[in-house]
Formats: structure tokens, C-alpha cells, sequence
């Protein structure tokens, strides 16, 4: 395996940079959006929390279309396109001055985002093949945590000034990260477009394709742990635990370094639909043990109970990077090659909808609920990793109903050239 943070020269190369510098961008912005939008535009919180949200659902409605539209237009084009409107979109949040205003420019970055999101998965399908494909894809995790720390340590220095010109620098940075990496997808070798669909096939067949939808579902309910250490945790430990609000920084550290160290290693053998669902099943159970892990932290001296916390951590990270690693393999596994654009968008579709409703649900649940809520959400892990079995199977089994073809897409991660 190679232990290099960049792969070989190459696709994989391309795409990992492409990531990185995305990720750069889209973490210096992340760290002072909050301060930019209230202090130089001058929205009040709750108007920033509301364009937020508009926007977010709007940008649900995003990922099948644009997906469906990379699928027939060449994935690598419509990414770099859509990745580069993006980075216009940035720019727009320069000329923001009202409410209004800002709720355009942030639906259309969400709706680019989430387009350019299911473009780039299906250009990922499209020019990479086997293994390289799921180990690529661990690779590109481990960039987007690097990139988005690298992009909060640069933000760092705009928030220490503190002056509108610091914060506008943050948003060109941004904006330029997002023509960078377009510049780069460039670089791929060219994709073909899909076919034309035949008469009387659906446009949108991920739209009529129920076993993928349940298999997204139930990825809905798994997706709820990527919420935990940025919002749950920080309340938990600061109003359940004797252990001091600086082991949250702990955490982070924990959960950054080792998604950029172990995330390719974590993924290798996980490149088939029955290491998928084995894989599924170990991370259900590694979450419910994060779980009472951090469900107990709340007893014991500030000693044991930090201890316990960082136990949790980095059990929630190999959780974390198991259940990253089975949910490539069947997003790609289960889609047919000439439709990855639009299966992609939709799977997505599912973790963003998972970030909306889990703030909500999950600080109900663990932070006023307390201990027994963690139990809770345990056993939901864990149920639903044992649940994925059984419904990807079923999707496997109706592929040729789909598409018309007698046995799983030719994409099949494992033993493909």
C-alpha cells in the first residue's frame, strides 16, 4: 500500500489535488463565515440561521439533476464546470449587503456544491477502475480533513485581525481554491457521455429505483455520527462531564490526524458488496461502543472521565472510517455505469439530509435525554448497520429489473481492470 498522503502521478493524483485545494478553501471560509456574515455584512444570527437552512433545502433538490446532467454531458466537463461556478459563487458573498442578497448567492453555492459534489463521484466512476477506485477515494478523505485544518489555520490569522479586509482575503482565497481544482479535473482524461435513455426509460431511474432508496435510508440513519463531535460533544462535555471543555480540541485532534493517517489503510479489502456489508455491521457495532463510551464519561473524576472521552474519540473514528469506506463501495457497487452521476447525487442526498435533521434530533436526544440517549442512538447504529445487509442485497438482487442487465454493474470494484 502506498503511505504517501498523495497517491501515485496519475487521475488519483489529479483528484486528490483538485480535493485539497478545495477543502483548503472551504475550511478558511467554514472558520469565518460566522464572523463575516454578522460583523461585515451585518446579518443578525437568526437571519444568518434561517438562509442557512432555506438554502440547505434547496441544495437538496440539487444532486440527482446535476448528477443526471454529468452523466450526459461527460462527467469530468460538467464537474469542473459546476466546481468552478462554485468558486463564482464564492466570490458573490464578497458583494452581498442584505438578507436578500444573501440568500440567492448561498443557495446557489449550495445548489453548485451539491451539484459539483455528484459530478465529481461520477468522474471518480468514470476514470478510475478496481481497487484504485475505493483506495482514491480513502485518499481524498484523508485530504478533505487535512485541507479543511489546513484552510482553519489560515482563517486563524483573519480572525485575529478581525478587520473586513482579512475576512474578504479569506473569500478570494475561497473562491480562487474552487477555479484551482477546476483547472485541475481538467486535467483528467476525458469522459464520455452516457446514452440517451431508450424509449419509456425514465430519465431520473434513481427516482423509481426503491431498493437504492432504502439503502440510502438506512445510510441516513448511520450518517447521524458525523454530527457528534462537532456539535454534540462540546454540550455533552460541557454540561454533563466533570472533564474540562479543552478536551474537545482533543477530540478534533484525534479524529483529523488519524482520517489523514489510517483512512487508506482502513479502507483496503473493503472493495466488494459482501466486504461492504461486513463492514457495515463492524461499524454499527464500533459506534454503539463510542456510544457508552461517551455515555459514561458523564461519571468519575475530570481524570476518568477525560479519558473515557478520548476513548470514545478514537473508537468514533475507526467507526467513522469503516462506515466511510462500505458506503463508497455500494454507492458505486449499485449504480448502473451510465447513471453514476445521478445515483451519486441521490446516495449525497441522504448524508446532507441526515446534517439537517441531526442538530435537532441528536441535542434532544443526548444533551437533555442525557445517558439514556446515548443508548438510543447506540442501538440505532447498531440496527441499522445489521438492516444494510439485508437491503443491499436486495438491490443487488434487482439490478436487472432496473437496468436490464442479468447481474450487478459493470463498475464491480473488485477483480475490474
Amino acid at each position: 500500500m502506498d503511505n504517501r498522503f498523495l497517491p501515485a502521478r496519475g487521475p488519483a493524483r489529479s483528484l486528490t489535488s483538485a480535493t485539497l485545494f478545495m477543502t483548503m478553501g472551504n475550511g478558511a471560509f467554514m472558520t469565518c463565515s460566522a464572523l463575516y456574515f454578522t460583523q461585515v455584512v451585518g446579518l443578525s444570527p437568526a437571519r444568518l440561521g434561517i438562509g442557512l437552512s432555506i438554502a440547505g433545502l434547496v441544495g437538496l433538490l440539487a444532486g440527482v439533476p446535476l448528477g443526471h446532467l454529468a452523466d450526459r454531458r461527460g462527467p469530468r466537463g460538467t464537474a469542473a464546470a459546476l466546481v468552478a461556478l462554485n468558486g463564482v459563487a464564492a466570490a458573490g458573498y464578497l458583494f452581498v449587503g442584505s438578507f436578500v442578497q444573501f440568500l440567492l448567492v448561498a443557495c446557489a453555492f449550495v445548489v453548485l456544491e451539491r451539484g459539483g459534489r455528484a459530478a465529481l463521484q461520477a468522474t471518480l466512476a468514470a476514470v478510475l477502475r478496481g481497487t484504485e477506485l475505493v483506495r482514491t477515494r480513502a485518499y481524498l478523505r484523508s485530504v478533505n480533513n487535512a485541507g479543511i485544518a489546513l484552510g482553519a489555520l489560515c482563517a486563524g490569522f483573519a480572525i485575529q485581525l478581525g478587520s473586513d479586509t482579512a475576512f474578504r482575503v479569506v473569500l478570494v482565497l475561497d473562491a480562487l481554491s474552487f477555479l484551482v481544482s477546476a483547472l485541475l479535473l481538467m486535467t483528467l482524461p476525458p469522459t464520455a457521455a452516457a446514452p440517451a435513455p431508450t424509449a419509456g426509460e425514465p430519465r431520473l431511474a434513481v427516482l423509481r429505483d426503491r431498493p437504492f432508496a432504502l439503502v440510502t435510508l438506512v445510510s441516513v440513519v448511520l450518517s447521524l455520527y458525523a454530527v457528534l463531535l462537532e456539535i454534540v460533544l462540546p454540550l455533552w462535555i460541557v454540561r454533563h462531564t466533570t472533564a474540562p471543555a479543552w478536551i474537545v480540541t482533543v477530540l478534533f485532534l484525534i479524529n483529523t490526524v488519524c482520517v489523514v493517517a489510517f483512512q487508506v489503510r482502513v479502507a483496503k479489502g473493503v472493495d466488494d458488496l459482501p466486504s461492504a456489508v461486513t463492514a457495515f455491521r463492524r461499524s454499527g457495532a464500533v459506534l454503539l461502543l463510542c456510544c457508552l463510551l461517551f455515555a459514561v464519561s458523564s461519571t468519575g473524576s475530570p481524570l476518568v472521565s477525560g479519558l473515557l472521552l478520548v476513548a470514545g474519540g478514537a473508537v468514533h473514528v475507526y467507526g467513522e472510517m469503516v462506515l466511510s469506506a462500505a458506503a463508497w463501495v455500494v454507492s458505486y457497487e449499485l449504480a448502473p455505469p451510465d447513471k453514476q452521476g445521478q445515483y451519486q447525487g441521490f446516495f449525497f442526498t441522504g448524508y446532507a439530509a441526515s446534517m439537517m435533521i441531526a442538530p435537532v434530533l441528536l441535542t434532544s436526544l443526548l444533551v437533555e435525554y442525557g445517558t439514556p440517549g446515548w443508548l438510543i442512538l447506540g442501538a440505532a447504529f447498531l440496527l441499522a448497520s445489521v438492516a444494510m445487509g439485508p437491503a443491499v442485497r436486495w438491490a443487488a438482487r434487482t439490478r436487472a429489473h432496473y437496468f436490464g442487465s442479468p447481474s450487478l454493474p459493470s463498475t464491480s470494484l473488485k477483480g475490474a481492470s
